[in-house]
């Protein structure tokens, strides 16, 4: 896992803020832990080594996501005690989660109440993006890290100015359809994000993600008739590995089908 996709190397140092402010780090994260390897030995000792480092990413592996889930418990708990409604946002890069979520805010925010997290590896660029909505947001850049962990989000959500019980957490996930299908953040869903830009054989390629999803939003579909994008095979792909899958077609862009998303957020509060 960390050992394996480069979370783990040295310099991946979390920082967390709020646009405008100073990053506030936090270095003590697993993320920033550097890893030494010495590559000079001689092929006996090389092999002992190998073997001796997979039993090592093993033990990792189930420490952090001990650790995680033991956080995420306790994120879900004081999340449930605000009353708040906590999805999290999950895809590769490109996807449209950021206009997704920036549409969503300015057409409802006059109705409910929306806080966000936002992961990436660099820059203020997304939280800035959703921070001229009005809505209150804090940014996690990862560094070196694919994906957001519970602990931090809840250090970000400790910066949150939670001024009443009630409304939405949106948690903007780092772009990557691998390691954050592996963390629980402590939400109430998870929504992994697709769109008609990418190959249809998504969910087949990566179905860890897609199995630990609840709904899949299918986006840029006003792209649809420009593309090759087999949509039907889309959604037979994700249902072979999570029959249970939602799906909701829409262009953000466009507008178009935006009402079923808004459906889906209102039967969340039912």
């Amino acid at each position: 896992m960390c050992d394996t996709c480069g979370c783990g190397q040295e310099g991946g140092n979390v920082t967390i803020r709020k646009p405008g402010s100073e990053p506030d780090e936090t270095p003590n994260s697993h993320h920033g832990h550097s890893h030494e390897h010495n590559h000079t030995h001689d092929n006996h000792h090389h092999h002992e080594d190998h073997h001796h480092h997979h039993g090592r990413e093993i033990i990792v592996e189930q420490d952090v996501l001990q650790k995680n889930n033991l956080f995420a418990e306790r994120n879900r708990g004081y999340f449930e005690a605000k009353n708040l409604i906590v999805l999290n946002l999950v895809s590769s890069p490109g996807s449209g989660k950021t206009s997704l979520l920036e549409k969503t805010i300015m057409e409802l925010k006059s109705r409910e109440k929306f806080y966000v997290i936002e992961g990436d590896q660099q820059t203020m660029n997304d939280a800035e993006r959703i921070s001229s909505t009005g809505s209150q947001v804090v940014q996690i850049n990862t560094g070196q890290g694919c994906h957001l962990d519970s602990s931090m989000v809840r250090d970000a959500f400790d910066q949150l100015d939670i001024d009443q019980e009630g409304g939405f957490l949106m948690i903007e996930n780092v772009g990557n359809l691998v390691c954050p299908a592996l963390f629980d953040l402590g939400e109430s869903k998870r929504v992994v994000v697709m769109s008609v830009t990418e190959g249809e054989d998504k969910p087949v390629k990566y179905p860890t993600m897609f199995q630990s999803a609840d709904l899949c939003i299918i986006n840029k579909t006003d792209l649809l008739p420009y593309l090759d994008f087999d949509l039907p095979k889309a959604i037979q792909y994700a249902q072979q590995v999570n029959p249970k899958l939602e799906f909701i077609e829409l262009s953000v862009r466009s507008g178009e089908n935006m009402e079923k998303w808004y459906s889906w957020l209102a039967d969340l509060k039912a």
